[in-house]
């Protein structure tokens, strides 16, 4: 039978789905070394939210973080994730911007990135997968699940050969929301295998109704080369489908997995330690919901906006956002939802619910949505609210990043110098104020949580199930024998 690889997801997504992407760096690296050996085909480490709030709430920079992790983990590549011309924010960048952040991502250790687009507009993909392909990165490109009459299995079919025409590496089904049945992949996986070919297949699902382990197994029996797992204490709700039980399952069914399942156990032991000492919570099999594949918010979305909406006094009124969601969604040509246009629906739900007239307020992410200056869409926006949300402008058709003019010289003059292109870059995605304080708070803090104490605590839990090994990993790591001091 043929081998099935895996890409873990433990150190980015998981993190971001279960535990508001807090995880630090410091957190990461007693058992960076272990994950490094255990022979996954890549690691996940940094793209989207993860780049945002490592800058905006945990102040460190992620800049920092690739090369630090990268120090360590040197034998397995790591992966940045971009939202294609977006890279890490809801905004499309210029073309010269994409293609440095390409360059910078390379040069600070990293080996593979995974972009895609939100409304898989390829035109969006075109400029990051070039420039990502010419700094020498491996890139693997997404296309984004969803249920709506537009987006059939032939939808899904064309958008990956036109992956494939822009020079990928490889192809991954990118289901965010957790949108997947057993069913939906038993037709769809077999277009995408013959769609791609030769190239491998990757498969990225979540496992907010509680079918995406079974999602995953049923993708890997159909041809499916790669699935994106995560370690067991941070799988499953929002998150990935446990590393542990899919390799397993995957081996009974009779194919080849060199992943050393065993292995993981220290890792799974630490992060139940670090979320029992932070008060994080662990992943728990989510209970099967129906309403999900209506509205089609991400979980941590929901969290959110149920905490908005007690605020306010109106989180008795969740349901009915939740349902105007949908009909939003339906109204605007079905986005996709995943960021930014699961927030852009969300509010645009919201403020149709509390105003109690629909579209008496439209946010400008909506009109520039329908216009649009994010890409194309997969359907037309419903002509009875066209006129409401965009008025008498006319839409564009052009690629949008060739709509934006090169940001790299005008930021260079207004707010250099700089004394890397690492910063940069990120007074382009940031404003002074929090470039600022980004840069007081360097360098990255390495130890977790003070002193000595957890990281020998590992240490002796280790010995004492006799994983010498992964012990003699952690303490010839410079960058751990650094936090250890």
């Amino acid at each position: 039978m043929r081998n099935v690889s895996f890409i873990d997801t433990t150190l980015r997504d998981a993190h971001q789905s279960l535990w508001s992407t807090r995880m630090t760096t410091a957190m990461m690296l007693p058992v960076a070394p272990i994950l490094d050996r255990l022979g996954f085909e890549a690691i996940d480490l940094v793209g989207g939210a993860v780049f945002d709030v490592c800058v905006r709430y945990l102040l460190e920079d992620p800049w920092e973080r690739m090369r630090i992790m990268s120090r360590v983990i040197t034998k397995t590549p790591l992966i940045v994730m971009t939202r294609g011309q977006s890279l890490f924010t809801f905004e499309l960048f210029p073309d010269d911007v994409v293609e440095l952040t390409a360059q910078r991502i390379a040069a600070n250790g990293i080996r593979y990135t995974t972009p895609y687009d939100a409304l898989n507009d390829i035109r969006n993909l075109e400029v990051p997968v070039r420039a990502a392909t010419a700094a020498g990165l491996y890139v693997a490109a997404g296309i984004v699940y969803t249920i709506s009459p537009v987006h059939t299995d032939e939808y899904y079919a064309g958008k990956a050969r036109e992956l494939i025409r822009l020079g990928v590496d490889a192809v991954f089904l990118k289901d965010p929301s957790g949108l997947l049945k057993p069913e939906r992949v038993q037709t769809l996986i077999p277009v995408l295998r013959t769609a791609v070919g030769a190239l491998p297949l990757q498969l990225h699902t979540h496992c907010l109704t509680g079918l995406g382990p079974i999602c995953a197994l049923e993708a890997i029996r159909l041809g499916v080369d790669t699935v994106h797992t995560a370690t067991s204490v941070l799988a499953h709700g929002a998150s990935q489908p446990p590393t542990e039980w899919v390799a397993l399952n995957a081996r009974r069914m009779g194919f080849e997995v060199t992943l050393n399942v065993d292995g993981l156990q220290p890792v799974a032991d630490h992060f139940r330690y670090v979320a029992a000492r932070e008060g994080k919570p662990l992943g728990m099999v989510a209970e099967y919901d129906p309403f999900h594949y209506e509205h089609q918010i991400p979980g941590g979305m929901i969290s959110n906006l149920r905490s908005q909406l007690r605020d306010i006094g109106l989180e008795h009124r969740l349901d009915e956002i939740l349902e105007e969601s949908a009909r939003v969604r339906r109204e605007l040509g079905y986005p996709i939802m995943v960021s930014p246009f699961s927030q852009f629906v969300a509010t645009q739900a919201a403020l149709n619910v509390i105003q109690g007239e629909r579209y008496a307020t439209v946010p400008d992410e909506i009109r520039k949505y329908a216009l649009g200056y994010y890409g194309q869409l997969a359907a037309p926006v419903d002509p009875s609210v066209l006129d409401r949300i965009v008025g008498k402008e006319q839409p564009v058709t052009a690629r949008p990043g060739g709509l934006l003019a090169p940001a790299l010289g005008r930021v260079r003059r207004e707010r250099g110098p700089f004394g890397s292109d690492d910063d940069l870059l990120l007074a382009v995605f940031y404003n002074p104020e929090q470039s600022a304080k980004l840069v007081a708070a360097r360098p990255i803090k390495t130890d977790y949580p003070t002193g000595r104490t957890p990281l020998l605590t590992l240490i002796k839990e280790l010995a004492a199930r006799r994983d010498i090994a992964s012990v003699k990993l952690i303490k010839k790591s410079p960058v751990i024998e650094e936090a250890a001091r």
